[in-house]
């Protein structure tokens, strides 16, 4: 419990700390800190930790020192000049239980910003709402974890119990860099992820798996005039991933789903996230390659579905329709198994009371669609995990936002939820 003095303290400040917290998401929404260009923003964020008087310490991702790990998934670009951050708050008299607040800072690219309202990387403020890529996946959600702590300071208390900070990187291809820093740092009793919501105040309570696979299809070049001489690569792509669609819905088969996810419409989505190929309008293309992001529902393993995988493209590359198109499969991003949360942890059952206190209202359970870094933690170090964040819109699409009321309300829920896991101390 909470003694009523210290709440209303943690409360009081965290209100005073809104203006900081808005200026703070609005310089982190400045860092286009997409895949390989992350550097800046965590050179940034270390900063802003060091400013809480913690001690920060850069964590590398290293493939190699990784290897064999369940949780690693195929690199796609050099970890060279990424490494993430993380803090450590050490309590003087000790006592009360760890947290460790995770957030990533990796965002994906931002498509046509022409077709954004202002320049997704220009953060603004309308009706309420923070818009610009990554203000709501995650951006918000790192803000909250230390503006949380912050608060607590503000009311003259620290956490009893040990307190670890992480901003990661990779959280939105790989979750290498989560793996890399959560084996780096002490085991914490519990995590809290504040991964943005689905448009309701929700706390995850499943989440799908993922494989990134990628398909190399190489034809027969040829003048156009004499088309039926050569093979189509970009046809024989476009043939490849209609049978992965024809996949999809298999998998979306009532009796394949699993029960954490029963009545969500479509869970298992095949998504064709990139094509390129083709070397002239006037010339039969030699060659295509298409990225492929196939989900992998609760009870199966991104193992199993990459031996899927294997097998369609075997088939495919059997097909006649194809015309004696070779087809070339690799690896490379998500080889992330899914997960399924404890909801009766201790950390959920906590993070439930201090929304319902803080907004009136209530997390309801979410089965994702997608996936989050809190897999890592619950399935390869059996920590407790509570994913809930702010209400967000548009993430990954255009004119992404955050309810900025809602960040606010997410701070003050991790605060007073750090004050009852971890018990406090004076400052």
């Amino acid at each position: 419990m909470i003694d009523p003095g210290a709440r209303r303290a943690i409360l009081e400040a965290a209100a005073e700390l809104e203006g900081e917290a808005e200026a703070m998401l609005a310089d982190l929404v400045r860092f286009r800190s997409t895949l390989g260009d992350e550097g800046p923003c965590l050179d940034h964020v270390a900063r802003l930790f060091a400013s809480l008087g913690l001690e920060v310490r850069r964590i590398p991702t290293d493939p190699a020192a990784l290897a064999g790990h369940a949780g690693l998934s195929p690199p796609l670009v050099s970890y060279a000049g990424r490494d993430n951050v993380a803090a450590l708050h050490t309590p003087r008299a000790g006592g009360g239980r760890s947290l460790c607040l995770q957030a990533h800072l990796d965002v994906v690219p931002e498509g046509a910003a022409e077709l954004w309202t202002t320049p997704p990387f220009e953060p603004a403020i309308r009706n309420g709402r923070m818009y610009g890529r990554g203000a709501g996946d995650m951006k918000a959600g790192l803000v909250a974890n230390i503006v949380a702590l912050k608060a607590l300071a503000a009311a003259g208390l620290a956490p009893a119990g040990a307190v670890q900070l992480h901003a990661v990187i990779e959280e939105e291809c790989t979750g290498n860099g989560a793996l890399a820093t959560m084996l780096a740092m002490p085991k914490p009793d519990a995590v809290i992820i504040p991964e943005p919501g689905p448009g309701f105040p929700a706390i995850y309570s499943a989440e799908v798996g993922v494989v990134w696979a990628w398909v190399t299809v190489t034809g027969k070049p040829a003048h156009v005039r004499e088309m039926q001489a050569g093979v189509n690569a970009i046809e024989a792509a476009i043939a490849v991933a209609a049978r992965f669609k024809d996949y999809e819905s298999e998998m979306n088969q009532a009796e394949r789903i699993h029960p954490a996810f029963r009545g969500i419409n479509h869970p298992v989505n095949v998504n064709l996230g990139t094509i390129e190929g083709g070397e002239w309008n006037s010339s039969v293309p030699t060659r295509a390659r298409i990225g492929l992001r196939v989900g992998v529902m609760a009870g199966r393993t991104a193992a199993e579905t990459k031996r899927d995988i294997e097998r369609i493209v075997a088939e495919a590359g059997g097909d006649p329709k194809l015309r004696g198109a070779t087809l070339a499969l690799s690896w490379g991003g998500f080889m992330a198994d899914p997960c399924v949360f404890d909801m009766e942890a201790p950390i959920v059952r906590l993070a439930r009371e201090a929304y319902a206190e803080v907004t009136g209202g209530s997390l309801r359970d979410y089965p994702a669609t997608g996936l989050t870094d809190g897999r890592l933690f619950a399935l390869y170090q059996g920590t407790p995990v509570a994913v809930f964040g702010p209400e967000a819109d548009a993430i990954h699409g255009i004119d992404e936002s955050v309810s900025l009321a809602s960040m606010h309300a997410i701070t003050r829920t991790i605060a007073l939820t750090i004050a009852a896991w971890c018990g406090t101390e004076p400052a």
